[in-house]
């Protein structure tokens, strides 16, 4: 039985930000796989799966806008929480008018990809049900059916949400603009394919009731094509590098 899916989603803007552009942020051109990846985590998770893109296919013209957005610098301080949840006298709030930073951007607009992936079990915190490949297909399908989902999925940042997502058979290449098609064979660069954490999505403390994740993750790096609009992923997943 076959465990992949074929999808199409729609967006205003997107950005997929280039990690080498870090004072203003500037999207690359298409989306990256590990970009898609949270989006359809947004849709279904759990431990004992991974999401792997195939293919991602460029439907609109590659348009930017330039912006101004505004972002908090600041994080909210995990001591002060906890000191509040015990009663404490402590104000783990962040205040925007005074953490309030506003940066330009180049992001997206008027996006639409068509995105082809499959998923895998991890072995981590996984079912011993032997039909437990069949059992998550069987949500993630019903789930994309619905349009049901956790939280909004996004296309890289959170203010710029996936408008609509579609589960369809096979994807129609016609629908391709014309000037994506006549972009033929586009080197796209080296360009990140996901951020790998160094626990491997195991608790540091081995307790899955109360797990304490690392933070610490390496980026790898892929050197992907677009030809007529298609990216292969399956095929330039083979030159990721750390």
């Amino acid at each position: 039985m076959s465990f992949g899916f074929k999808i199409m989603a729609e967006g205003d803007y997107a950005c997929f930000t280039r990690p080498e552009l870090k004072v203003e942020r500037v999207s690359y051109d298409v989306p990256t796989p590990g970009a898609l990846e949270g989006m359809l985590k947004s849709i279904y998770w759990k431990p004992a799966i991974r999401y792997v893109i195939d293919k991602i296919i460029v439907f609109n013209p590659i348009d930017f806008v330039n912006i101004r957005r505004n972002e908090v610098k600041a994080k909210v301080n995990y001591r002060d929480f906890l000191r509040q949840m015990e009663g404490k006298d402590s104000d783990p709030c962040i205040y925007t008018s005074e953490s309030r930073s506003q940066r330009a951007a180049m992001v997206l607009k008027n996006v639409k990809y068509g995105i082809e992936f499959h998923f895998e079990l991890t072995g981590i915190k996984s079912d011993d049900e032997t039909d437990a490949e069949n059992k998550h297909y069987s949500i993630i399908k019903r789930r994309l059916e619905k349009g049901q989902q956790f939280r909004t999925p996004c296309f890289g940042c959170s203010e710029f949400p996936v408008k609509r997502i579609t589960l369809v058979d096979e994807f129609d290449m016609n629908l391709i603009n014309s000037s994506v098609l006549s972009s033929g064979d586009v080197d796209l660069g080296f360009m990140a394919y996901r951020v790998q954490f160094i626990d491997g999505g195991y608790p540091k403390n081995d307790d899955w009731e109360s797990p304490v994740f690392s933070d610490k993750a390496t980026t790898l790096y892929y050197r992907p094509h677009m030809i007529n609009g298609v990216i292969d992923v399956a095929k330039y997943k083979e030159e990721m590098k750390c």
